[in-house]
């Protein structure tokens, strides 16, 4: 018998969880969302919903729960996500946690001059290679944006680099509503086919609803076209508090729940038993500043009452956590960063974007992303608990010692040290006058040389010559139709 308990977070109780979903359906049947998609009004409105034109906004539809409940009923409880051998098999589920980075920062904290910069190709390409040696960091995401790429071959461009650098799974989305169809054909030419790639998902694509309770053409149309390809959808609710969203957490979480709970009737209706994921990018919005803090602790709060809230639901559930409003990987990133991922994975979380990321989701930096690395690590060993090896626990022990032994050389210790104790490569455990003879190196610059030795590696499972000519014809035709005759070369 397993005795070992798994140690959980819930902020709502049940009564409450049962309140936010019941007045999100109400939300959704009085008031109604905008759609600007017009095959997802057309949907709709042959499922039954109710549709006013309006001017400019996309048409008001109102959603009865009874359409919203019976769009539930269809949707998987799990999705099961493959890397790109397709061999090794990743639960998003239950209360399985994955951790990736943050998706999608439009800058780089350069290790050099402590400053933000735009990334080109080559940075992509470290990003992707450093990312796979992590072994905490189990999917990818198309985490930085190319510049040296035109912006209208930037969406497929990011997905385009990490297949060739990488075999994790991915988190991604697109910029135009053309992106999907080539980043769809690159996943299924990876995978050997889209019956394949229907089989075995290799990627998630995010969809993000607009606040508050508007669902954008594009956003929409990513929904669509992912449910039909039987590509897993991520919805991406953004509320924030008392900006786009209510003040109050509890009112949050009714807006933040209704937006999803669109999202998935439209998915449903496209495809009915699509996988979709109940996940979000909410904050506390703080009215000093105008900034949206991911590192909130109000922000963690949304976070894992959300996850409650589709785990009620009997969804997959997703957050942005692990990451920080920090601007260099300091001591604000530490905290922010340690607090969101082990809050995550208390309450449950199945996909934790977030790792690398600095300053409000706009910036990523490899050295954060080592760092992180070894936060998230802790977190699962959270996750593992206290296990009970051996019966009786201790007082078998004694009988062994002497006056003059110690428990470092009792078998007991060589047996069981490993599996109880982790031993992170960056925190510094050393005596004071070690660190100083050592050249007072700060977790900074450890995770500096850590970034180095590990780009240093020889690159895992490099992809075979016709999938990597496949990957490049797509590639270019959709970057010529964008205006980009040429690719840039890459490292």
């Amino acid at each position: 018998m397993n005795e070992t308990v798994r140690p959980a977070l819930r902020f709502l109780s049940d009564k409450l969880v049962s309140e936010i979903i019941d007045e999100a359906f109400d939300l959704l049947a009085r008031y109604g969302v905008y759609v600007e998609n017009k095959e997802a009004v057309g949907l709709l409105a042959a499922a039954g919903a109710p549709v006013e034109r309006t001017a400019g906004a996309g048409e008001r539809v109102r959603i009865p729960r009874k359409l919203g409940e019976d769009a539930l009923a269809s949707v998987p409880p799990i999705v099961k996500l493959y890397d790109r051998s397709g061999e090794k098999e990743y639960v998003v589920g239950g209360d399985e946690v994955h951790f990736d980075p943050g998706s999608a920062a439009v800058s780089l904290l350069d290790p050099e001059t402590q400053s933000e910069r735009k990334a080109a190709s080559a940075d992509l390409v470290r990003f992707y290679r450093l990312v796979e040696t992590l072994e905490n960091i189990h999917f990818q995401s198309t985490g930085l944006i190319s510049t040296d790429v035109p912006h209208a071959a930037a969406d497929a461009y990011r997905l385009y680099l990490g297949l060739r650098f990488s075999q994790k799974p991915f988190v991604t989305g697109t910029f135009r509503v053309e992106g999907f169809a080539a980043m769809r054909d690159m996943l299924a030419a990876v995978r050997g086919g889209e019956k394949e790639l229907r089989r075995r998902p290799l990627a998630i694509f995010d969809a993000c609803p607009s606040p508050p309770l508007k669902w954008s053409n594009l956003t929409t149309q990513t929904l669509i076209d992912a449910a039909r390809a039987g590509i897993p959808s991520e919805l991406i609710s953004m509320g924030m508090t008392g900006a786009t969203s209510p003040v109050t957490i509890a009112g949050t979480l009714v807006q933040h729940t209704a937006e999803n709970l669109a999202g998935i009737v439209i998915s449903q209706l496209a495809q009915r038993g699509a996988p979709v994921i109940f996940g979000g990018s909410p904050s506390s919005f703080d009215m000093r500043k105008g900034t949206t803090p991911m590192g909130a602790i109000e922000t963690m709060m949304i976070d894992c009452a959300y996850a409650q809230v589709g785990k009620r639901l009997n969804l997959p559930t997703h957050a942005y956590m692990g990451l920080s409003d920090a601007k260099v990987v300091d001591a604000q990133a530490g905290l922010e960063t340690a607090l969101g991922a082990v809050l995550a994975a208390l309450a449950g979380v199945n996909v934790v974007s977030g790792p690398g990321m600095l300053d409000f989701e706009s910036c990523q930096s490899l050295e954060k992303l080592a760092i992180d690395n070894e936060i998230c690590g802790m977190a699962y060993r959270v996750l593992a608990g206290i296990a009970k090896r051996e019966s009786p626990l201790a007082i078998h022990l004694y009988d062994e010692l002497t006056p003059e032994s110690q428990f470092l050389l009792l078998d007991h210790t060589l047996r069981w040290v490993r599996q109880e104790h982790t031993f992170p490569a960056l925190a510094d455990r050393d005596n004071y006058q070690n660190w100083v003879a050592a050249g007072r190196l700060t977790m900074a610059d450890r995770a500096s040389q850590d970034v180095a030795s590990r780009l240093a590696r020889p690159d895992s499972a490099p992809l075979g010559e016709t999938v990597l000519r496949d990957l490049e014809k797509i590639m270019k035709a959709y970057a010529k139709a964008g205006g980009s005759p040429d690719l840039p070369p890459l490292p």
